[in-house]
């Protein structure tokens, strides 16, 4: 399901998810609209701007709440012009990180990385725009004392939505000492009991949030 104002920037959602095998049986413009069309077709993912019509403030997001209300656990992918940090903030706090992505309107440009996007926030994951990471990031002090360089490194790529492999090549290290990072921020985090996709999830969370 994608809600988008701009009538081409929609129309290219639709064909570029189509061409990878995706079914999309509603696109719409406006937030209405949206609420209107996913408890009609009950999608498996959402893909919302954050500004849309009437006021283009946060009408995106306030769907996307209307809606949580009646499927919480509706995969959503927010898009946006540029990094907002409040909406960002807001997101991933009430989602818990659990089916959400927050990326900017640039990166559906690389068609496959944003294809993949797409489906990791379906199958329940967390994928948030490097530059949403960064500012997110620049504006707090180290939350995690405990947590060494290379370790926020790894937490910084596993906040991209990234797979074991993907940081290993990323940092050019192998895939057994990422997953001995991980081990490690998860110890270091004291998180609670949890299956282990949704404790990195977890961790991502502490690390944005401080």
């Amino acid at each position: 399901m994608i809600a988008e104002d701009a009538v081409l920037l929609r129309e290219g959602l639709v064909g570029l998810l189509e061409r990878f095998g995706h079914a999309v049986p509603a696109a719409v413009g406006d937030g209405p609209a949206l609420v209107a069309a996913v408890l009609e077709h009950a999608p498996d993912v959402v893909i919302a701007d954050v500004r849309m019509p009437p006021d283009y403030t946060d009408e995106g997001l306030r769907a996307i709440r209307e809606l949580q209300a009646v499927r919480p656990s509706l995969a959503v992918l927010v898009l946006s012009q540029y990094v907002e940090q409040t909406f960002a903030d807001e997101l991933l706090d009430a989602r818990a990180g659990v089916g959400t992505g927050y990326l900017l309107k640039d990166r559906v440009g690389d068609v496959e990385e944003f294809v993949d996007a797409v489906v990791r926030v379906a199958d329940g994951g967390l994928v948030v725009d490097p530059e949403v990471v960064r500012q997110l990031l620049a504006r707090r002090r180290d939350p995690l004392a405990r947590v060494t360089a290379r370790e926020r490194e790894v937490l910084a790529l596993m906040a991209e939505g990234r797979s074991n492999a993907a940081v290993a090549r990323a940092l050019v290290v192998t895939e057994a000492a990422v997953s001995k990072h991980i081990a490690s921020i998860l110890a270091k985090l004291d998180l609670p009991p949890a299956p282990d996709d949704h404790r990195r999830v977890l961790a991502v969370l502490a690390y944005l949030r401080g």
